[in-house]
């Protein structure tokens, strides 16, 4: 078996064959459109993935539509694959819809599944196993004597295997006796453990020669590492989705597996440097799914390098190889030292270097902040969640900020009708740049009232404040036994054009936790853009 093969001028040891937008997209709450899938091809293309399956072009006309505009967009380094079944049973390929709407959709390689478990075969597709031969045989020898590369996924492999030894094998056989260029051993139901794996891919190898892949689901929690077993005994093709994403439980996370293949076991699967673009690459693409991203998600996620306990920190400071597996930049994440009341002197001297502020380590003002940051802590404030108000907290403790505006008066009216209609209403009184602003808005609720007078009474000073936006407000009752006397936390997330930041607001009146929120995510915005000090009014 050849141990490098070649996608265009490139040789790798591992190719990455997504399938995100097919596989990926039958999960729970994933609805892509045509925009959708080829904006998700051109940011996998820019990571450098070898195969993009863009879906299954006899299912529905958009997957069609996407195999016709993709043609045109250029990929510098993916191909794309087209995924359809063999033949239906008796019939000929030349009468499959299936098939011909696959030569259709124009893609270069043809994805086929066909089943290789005895028990699918007589049960799912009620014909026989010498018919299912047939369709496999038959559908792989004319999709490339029309010239495709075929990728056949021997679907169910590893169940078969275990039922009907034989027969799984001779499926296989029989693919790479009508041209296959690569065989997939796929764990469909995703119940395969790892030595399962291992030993039955020795015996394949065996007796097959053709490339191997490994298709792994993750219904047992095992998907990223069958698929690293696979590659250590010898599979060259990885199939899986950004995220994990797929149907029930999910497909292998090619977010933890490609920086494994990279990292951990030397085998190089993207081009040189792009791997530092797998985090970007993962959180676009669950933007564009409208899918949560996992704060503890390995390698890409936000909170995947984010440290807390004290005696982490104070390890860290000296060298970041005593809790970090590898540097975080590897793969486009950054390190993140929280700052709790867990949080001893080591994690605040480290927020302190991140933000260039001169801390001496034995000050009692120094000792203060951090009692300070443990009381707001108690009341119910959570920094961790919230960097932006935590850096205003400590750029105001140690004299480097400012507000760039100060409240003198604020009044909210919320009004229903007898019609049911509800009216909210903000009047907000400011100063800010040696003026006073006197404003009024109204909004869908009293928070959206308040942001939008805000706005209004501080655009003319800080215009930048119309290029951002909140993007996420979430409140959470701290204290349910005291009803609705409870202490609430509001945590709001606001964007512009260059990121995202999330504030805090923690107070017995919703409106009140609101407004901290808001004047935090306005403060830090002007912070950024601005970098100056502002002066008091």
């Amino acid at each position: 078996m050849k141990e490098e093969n070649s996608i265009g001028d490139r040789k790798l040891n591992v190719t990455i064959y997504d399938t995100t937008l097919r596989d990926g997209s039958q999960a729970e709450g994933i609805s892509f459109s045509l925009e959708d899938k080829l904006q998700i091809a051109r940011r996998l293309d820019s990571l450098g993935i070898s195969y993009i399956e863009g879906g299954w072009p006899g299912s529905n006309p958009k997957d069609m539509e996407f195999f016709k505009t993709i043609q045109s967009m250029g990929l510098e380094n993916s191909r794309i694959a087209a995924f359809s079944a063999t033949r239906k049973p008796g019939i000929s390929v030349k009468q499959d819809l299936n098939l011909q709407a696959l030569l259709e959709s124009g893609a270069p390689c043809a994805t086929l599944v066909g089943k290789s478990w005895d028990f699918h075969v007589l049960r799912a597709l009620e014909t026989t196993l010498e018919e299912n031969l047939n369709m496999v045989r038959e559908s792989i020898a004319y999709l490339k004597d029309k010239g495709r590369e075929v990728i056949f996924d021997a679907e169910h492999f590893f169940d078969g295997y275990k039922a009907n030894r034989d027969y799984a094998l001779q499926v296989l056989k029989t693919a790479e006796e009508a041209g296959a260029d690569w065989i997939v051993l796929c764990d469909t139901n995703g119940g395969t453990m790892p030595w399962e794996v291992e030993g039955i891919i020795l015996q394949v190898r065996q007796v097959i020669g053709t490339p191997l892949g490994i298709h792994a689901h993750n219904d047992a929690g095992c998907a990223v590492s069958n698929s690293l077993i696979a590659v250590q005994n010898g599979c060259l093709q990885v199939q899986g989705t950004i995220n994990g994403y797929g149907e029930r439980c999910g497909n292998a996370d090619l977010c933890s597996i490609i920086p494994n293949l990279e990292l951990k076991m030397h085998r190089s699967c993207l081009p040189p440097g792009r791997l530092k673009n797998l985090s970007e690459a993962s959180h676009y693409i669950a933007e564009i799914a409208n899918m949560p991203h996992h704060n503890n998600q390995p390698f890409v996620g936000y909170g995947a390098f984010a440290h807390k306990g004290g005696i982490h920190v104070s390890a860290l400071l000296k060298d970041s190889l005593t809790y970090e597996h590898i540097n975080p930049e590897d793969v486009g994440n950054h390190r993140r030292v929280l700052v709790s009341e867990l949080s001893g002197l080591s994690n605040l001297l480290y927020k302190a270097r991140e933000l260039n502020l001169d801390v001496n380590s034995y000050n009692a003002q120094t000792r203060s902040v951090i009692k300070q940051i443990k009381d707001l802590e108690s009341q119910g404030f959570q920094f961790e969640g919230a960097d932006a108000s935590l850096e205003l907290f400590l750029r105001k403790a140690f004299g480097q900020f400012n507000d760039y505006f100060q409240l003198k008066n604020l009044k909210v009216i919320l009004e229903k009708n007898e019609q049911d209609d509800i009216v909210s209403e903000a009047m907000v009184k400011l100063c800010a740049d040696g003026q006073t602003f006197h404003t009024a808005a109204d909004g869908d609720g009293p928070v959206n009232a308040l942001d939008n007078a805000l706005r209004k009474a501080l655009t003319e000073v800080y215009p930048e404040i119309g290029e951002m936006h909140l993007t996420d407000y979430k409140v959470r009752v701290l204290d349910g036994k005291n009803g609705t006397a409870a202490k609430v936390r509001v945590l709001i997330e606001s964007a512009d054009q260059s990121g995202k930041w999330n504030t805090v607001g923690v107070s017995e009146n919703i409106i009140e936790a609101s407004w901290q929120a808001l004047v935090d995510s306005i403060n830090y915005l002007l912070l950024k853009r601005r970098q100056v000090q502002p002066q008091n009014n």
